[in-house]
């Protein structure tokens, strides 16, 4: 499935904010820095995307029309997403937290009962809640198991403090970033496209950043050149590349639960990239043989997704017809 791909894709992009994050701390770099100068970078790119597609009136009288939702759920899907990523990166290796972050395939699963969608009524069409979809869910729970045997062979490699702080902060952005990104789908009902929507939420929520950045400057001081280029590249790679692909996919199959967690658990791959990216430039040693069988069943899960969401098409076109 295409939106499979473009999650696949937008992991790979994604696995850059968990190395660099990691290489800013390791450096010396503030968790504050590195997620304000995040969005701060995207802004200029987005802009000029939009500006060139003729979308920014349309954006405008979309969150003109709903300010409060707009501010609401931006906050949850970038602030209450980003900000704890970046703080506990201070605290916790990338594989850590990437391989926490994953949980997020199962918080998009549990979060479809908050979500309401049109069904049929013995009076006409009615809104109705969305049910969670249990096949969805038993498949990401399997991926789920092959995170775990990833983080087995470090388990006893981090203390207790590190762990808490590595991945409580991870938890909730799990469930913070496809809370926001649905809600936010919702609110704008198709009317905007991706590049404009990932805009929208940015500005919706500078705000907040410039307010982290200026508490930055006072408490921990200017960030350094090092952690200004390698927030460049992850406000270009994550922010922009990344979160627009990934937007884009879910955008496309929001209808549908089962499609949608098969692309939100394409998320999983990401973790693959990440430790390869931390071999490369962390020095991190290749994983122990348990470890592979985890990325094994990671894969097996991905494909059951993917062999799944193929068979709810199938059944959906055989049910028009």
């Amino acid at each position: 499935m295409k939106e499979i791909g473009l999650g696949i894709l937008a992991s790979l992009f994604f696995a850059v904010t968990f190395i660099l994050n990691r290489s800013m701390e390791l450096s010396g770099g503030s968790w504050m820095w590195s997620a304000s100068l995040r969005y701060f970078f995207m802004v200029p790119f987005l802009l000029s995307i939009v500006l060139y597609r003729g979308g920014m009136k349309p954006l405008l009288a979309e969150m003109k029309n709903h300010p409060v939702p707009w501010l609401g759920w931006s906050f949850v899907a970038f602030v209450l997403f980003y900000g704890p990523i970046t703080f506990a990166a201070a605290y916790g290796p990338g594989w850590l937290i990437s391989g926490t972050w994953q949980f997020t395939i199962v918080a998009g699963v549990l979060l479809a009962p908050l979500f309401l969608v049109a069904g049929q009524a013995s009076d006409g069409v009615r809104k109705v809640r969305q049910q969670i979809p249990l096949i969805s869910l038993a498949i990401s729970m399997v991926i789920l198991v092959g995170i775990v045997l990833i983080q087995v062979p470090h388990a006893n490699e981090v203390s207790m403090r590190t762990l808490l702080l590595g991945t409580l902060p991870v938890a909730v952005a799990a469930f913070a970033y496809p809370l926001g990104n649905r809600k936010m789908m919702e609110i704008c009902g198709g009317r905007l496209d991706t590049f404009s929507r990932v805009l929208g939420m940015t500005l919706a929520t500078i705000p907040v950043w410039i307010v982290l950045a200026v508490y930055a400057s006072f408490t921990v001081g200017l960030p350094s050149a090092g952690q200004v280029s390698q927030s460049f590249i992850v406000g270009v790679s994550s922010g922009v590349i990344a979160t627009t692909l990934f937007f884009m996919a879910t955008d496309r199959v929001r209808d549908n639960q089962g499609k949608l967690a098969a692309v939100e658990a394409t998320q999983a791959i990401q973790i693959l990239f990440v430790i390869a990216g931390e071999m490369m430039l962390i020095g991190v040693p290749l994983p122990e043989p348990i470890a592979f069988i985890g990325l094994t069943i990671i894969l097996i899960g991905l494909f059951s997704h993917s062999f799944y969401t193929k068979v709810l098409k199938e059944k959906q076109a055989r049910s028009v017809v």
